[in-house]
């Protein structure tokens, strides 16, 4: 079962917290175990697994990984701007896809974790490819 989530990003880079949308999309597909995998087909963006509690967390992530590919004019590749170089980098360190075991119809992650949209060209309409495997 394939299934999309559409989200419509707000800024230049944020990360979103998708989770209660991946496990609505489990529960329409009725799937109680098994394994969900989650793909981005951006490439300004990406996905991963991290705390959602303290939104701060999202902003450090974002801050180091500014400090380790800043915004600048010598890319070799400046299709749109520096800011969508940048982008591509940081979505190829941080990863396009994230798989995930699905326990009693829900993502079997921890308390403190949450499924997290990451934008670096925002803002943009967004969709993310959600595939269920049953167990």
């Amino acid at each position: 079962m394939l299934s999309i989530v559409e989200l419509e990003t707000t800024r230049g880079e944020s990360f979103t917290d998708i989770t209660a949308s991946i496990n609505e999309a489990i529960d329409a597909a009725g799937v109680n175990d098994g394994v969900c995998v989650l793909v981005v087909p951006h490439t300004t963006a990406a996905i991963t697994l991290n705390s959602a509690i303290d939104g701060l967390t999202s902003a450090d992530i974002i801050h180091e990984l500014d400090r380790l590919v800043p915004k600048r004019v010598d890319f070799l590749h400046q299709y749109d701007t520096p800011a969508d170089a940048a982008g591509h980098v940081k979505a190829s360190l941080v990863g396009n896809s994230i798989t995930l075991v699905v326990a009693k119809g829900r993502l079997a992650i921890g308390g403190s974790q949450s499924v997290l949209f990451c934008e670096f060209d925002g803002p943009r309409p967004r969709k993310v490819q959600v595939k269920l495997l049953r167990g």
